[in-house]
């Protein structure tokens, strides 16, 4: 399984969209400073995910999610979890 996930820095304020086959991994290592984009804002919770069968959908869900460039959209997302 694959999967689309939204962090969430309290410390900054700041979400980050991103995919991958394993969730607790994936955490582990942005909140291990292992990840560039993310090193800065630690530490990362993990406040949504959705679950798909193939890579090739969770990154086209990811890429949807992305081109929103919009705050409410993944607040949105978030809050009907």
């Amino acid at each position: 399984m694959y999967f689309i996930y939204i962090l969430y820095s309290e410390n900054f304020n700041k979400y980050y969209v991103g995919s991958s086959e394993d969730l607790e991994l994936r955490l582990q290592r942005h909140n291990s400073k292992s990840v560039l984009s993310t090193k800065p804002y630690v530490p990362w919770k993990m406040v949504y995910s959705e679950q798909y069968s193939t890579r090739a959908d969770a990154t086209k869900r990811e890429k949807e999610i992305k081109a929103k460039k919009s705050r409410k959209y993944l607040e949105y997302l978030i809050s009907k979890n």
